[in-house]
């Protein structure tokens, strides 16, 4: 997956590039066979409303949407409208979320386009990303190395290509553990300075 940078220089380019860009995630998650790293998806044509949507707000002044067309993924511990969060427990949420966590609501109102839910280690007690009836996610270097957890498909996807961020949490490690393993950045914001409100 190309950085925030690349993707804006291809959306300027490009006026089909960012449809082109969210068709060939969902193509892939299709093709390859990647359900492990995923809990739920955004469906196809919700990513696609949201693409139009933001053309026509972004139009003119795409200055003010810092993540215009950028693709993420959200942890299954973090509430995102429309979506089940199960915490990789399958009976912990027999109700869609009615709204989505604060910080995913930033990263839309910074233009950012959320894929889907990612695999985790159940209630994100785990640092190896095997704990979940959903499957196990492993390291995108060989399939016989564990992916690290607990935020096992939130690295995989990034790693993976398919999103060019991803939200995960970190009590000890949970994040940071992960992102080493597949050889992206995990960064913990310091205490206190995002809302956890929805996580």
């Amino acid at each position: 997956m190309p950085t925030i940078g690349e993707l804006h220089e291809v959306y300027s380019n490009d006026p089909n590039g960012l449809s082109q860009t969210i068709n060939s995630i969902y193509d892939r998650i299709e093709n390859e066979g990647l359900k492990p790293i995923w809990i739920s998806i955004v469906p196809r044509e919700k990513a696609l409303q949201r693409v139009e949507e933001l053309l026509s707000i972004c139009q003119d002044d795409r200055g003010a949407y810092p993540l215009f067309g950028i693709p993420f993924a959200v942890k299954d511990n973090i509430d995102v409208i429309d979506l089940k969060t199960t915490a990789a427990c399958s009976s912990f949420a027999d109700e869609k979320a009615t709204k989505s966590a604060f910080v995913v609501c930033k990263l839309e109102e910074a233009g950012a386009i959320v894929i889907g839910k990612t695999n985790m280690d159940q209630f994100a007690t785990g640092l190896v990303g095997t704990r979940s009836p959903f499957g196990i996610c492993s390291s995108v270097f060989d399939k016989n190395f564990i992916s690290g957890g607990s935020s096992s498909g939130s690295a995989v996807s990034v790693g993976n290509g398919l999103v060019t961020f991803a939200l995960g949490t970190d009590t000890a490690g949970s994040g940071r553990v992960p992102a080493m393993f597949n050889n992206v950045i995990g960064m913990k914001p310091t205490r206190g300075l995002l809302s956890c409100s929805g996580v």
